[in-house]
């Protein structure tokens, strides 16, 4: 985290707030000049928070006239570089003045915060944003008829996967396979085939809340009436394919803060145990129909309880954190990385055998088990977790795959804990 600040809340506590941080193995490197922060963005990779406390408008900047040191918000948003995004931290009177708070979310800005707030809240809503922006997830759209003309790049580039499809009368057979977030219908298909959503509707696994649209190529009340009761959830006109696509694309938003809300562990930003069925459903339908293998892996913190009761639930929470970073820091994109629950996480490793499975997932403990936490000044420790795997398709649901991993992970822990089992059988040698 790169952060600009000249009085930081109520005192300058750099300290404080650079331990709690380092228990996020986050790392804060601060600057009380603006030229120097610029600088250091410009040179960042793009991979860190950048900070800005709006009291450092009132800091002495070397670079300016000696007759006016003070730095206006104006000269200060142009001067920062305008491809990254910024976290404002500014006071309580700031906060209530309504074009403050345009001019900032008008100009970069990743979000805002009113001081005096805890070094420890600060540093908490801070990992979840680090979170939200690693982790964007793919919405899925199929599209039952003539594509409208939109940029397909584009959308595949906001993170829009568009599948179009010919027939209606087997639109019911390639949701099932796809399990699309939103399904899009020309009013031509729907006219050829009127049964079509409710079809869709009535299947008794139907997601209740994907999305299945009406395109209209003109406004027809008649139609739209009718649709609506045959069980569409929406109307979007088809003419302008970029208004349609920036429509779709803030639908997309939306779906994906509602997925967040119902199948997203809030402490890490990972799934949670809904979130990780639903989606290791669809992998494995995806598998199936691609040929591919998948690796699910059981996670657990050795000795969790007595982590807890010797140093405490908020720090037993910070090593959670810690290790849902090591995770994820190792997980490829069409992987699957939850929080099952408590100190259990669960990985889904796409295209991978177990023996690829075992050795993914043994380095991941072995990167965990090289984390220092400082429990107390001058007193680090180390931590480790247990694991089991299990493989598809000798394991054919997401069920079955579980209860073996689960299995493996008993036999982890009674073999003597911060382990990986099954472990591989070595490879005969030949000649």
């Amino acid at each position: 985290m790169l952060f600009l600040s000249h009085r930081f809340f109520i005192k300058d506590n750099c300290d404080e707030l650079r331990l709690h941080a380092h228990k996020y193995d986050f790392d804060i490197c601060f600057f009380h000049e603006l030229s120097d922060f610029v600088a250091a963005v410009e040179r960042d990779a793009g991979d860190s928070l950048y900070l800005i406390d709006l009291d450092a408008l009132y800091n002495m900047q070397s670079d300016m006239l000696a007759a006016r040191k003070t730095l206006l918000l104006g000269e200060l948003l142009q001067r920062l570089p305008g491809d990254r995004r910024y976290v404002y931290l500014q006071s309580e009177r700031q906060g209530g003045r309504f074009a403050l708070q345009q001019r900032l979310v008008d100009s970069n800005c990743l979000a805002y915060a009113e001081k005096p707030i805890a070094n420890d809240v600060l540093v908490d809503k801070l990992f979840n944003l680090f979170v939200q922006q690693k982790r964007v997830d793919v919405v899925r759209v199929t599209l039952l008829g003539a594509p409208p003309g939109w940029d397909e790049a584009a959308l595949r580039a906001q993170r829009l996967d568009v599948v179009c499809h010919a027939d209606p009368q087997t639109l019911h057979l390639r949701v099932k396979d796809l399990r699309p977030d939103i399904v899009l219908i020309t009013d031509v298909e729907y006219e050829r085939t009127e049964a079509v959503v409710r079809v869709l509707k009535r299947n008794i696994e139907a997601d209740p809340v994907r999305e299945i649209t009406l395109l209209q190529r003109r406004a027809d009340p008649v139609q739209a009436r009718r649709a609506l009761d045959s069980g569409f959830d929406a109307l979007l006109a088809m003419d302008d394919p970029d208004l349609l696509a920036r429509q779709l694309l803030n639908r997309a938003d939306k779906i994906r803060i509602s997925r967040d809300l119902i199948g997203k562990d809030r402490a890490t930003g990972l799934l949670n145990k809904i979130g990780l069925q639903q989606k290791t459903q669809s992998l494995i339908c995806r598998a199936l129909l691609e040929g591919k293998p998948l690796c699910l892996g059981v996670i657990d913190i050795d000795k969790f309880k007595t982590i807890n009761d010797t140093w405490g639930h908020y720090f037993g929470d910070i090593v959670i954190k810690r290790l849902s970073l090591t995770l994820a820091a190792r997980m490829d994109e069409a992987d699957l990385l939850s929080r099952f629950g408590g100190e259990e996480f669960v990985v889904v490793f796409w295209d991978c055998t177990l023996e690829q499975g075992w050795r993914r997932l043994d380095a991941m403990r072995q990167a965990f088990g090289a984390a220092a936490f400082e429990v107390k000044p001058g007193d680090v420790r180390h931590f480790s977790f247990s694991g089991g795997l299990a493989a598809f398709p000798a394991h054919r649901s997401e069920n079955e795959l579980f209860l073996r991993a689960d299995a493996m992970l008993y036999e982890a822990k009674e073999g003597g804990r911060n382990q990986i089992r099954p472990v591989p059988r070595p490879v005969a040698q030949t000649g």
